[in-house]
């Protein structure tokens, strides 16, 4: 009888805790989804070691945009040269609103290793 009744106690607990584990484990929400569910689009730059994860990327002209940094592999920043835009460190996303036409150089405003000089894109406003 007694075993009956350890048995049922163990697994009644390991119940109670898997129960109480899928509820507390609720995800957080990133900054990324917070910002979509707002409806504030977003122009997304994923950086890894010495490249972006596109070469090019288009906006319209007027258009306000959130900027967000995502660092996929390695630590990096970025910098949009005449915008004035510089997003590192904890700071990882920036609202813009893009106002002039024309074509920016984005390059990795942190050093991060042997091809960092190589580590650029171009963002396209487009009137």
């Amino acid at each position: 009888m007694y075993k009956w009744v350890m048995s049922a106690l163990f697994f009644g607990a390991c119940a109670f805790g898997l129960i109480f584990l899928m509820i507390s484990a609720t995800p957080e929400k990133s900054e990324e989804d917070v910002a979509a569910e707002s409806g504030t689009p977003q122009l997304k730059i994923t950086a890894s070691n010495f490249k972006f994860d596109q070469a090019e990327y288009k906006v319209k002209q007027g258009e306000t945009m959130k900027v967000v940094l995502k660092n996929s592999e390695g630590v990096h920043g970025i910098e949009i040269n005449g915008l004035g835009v510089t997003l590192q460190g904890k700071d990882t996303s920036k609202e813009v609103t893009f106002d002039k036409p024309g074509t920016y150089e984005i390059v990795c405003s942190v050093p991060c290793g042997a091809g960092h000089a190589n580590m650029k894109a171009k963002l396209i406003v487009e009137a």
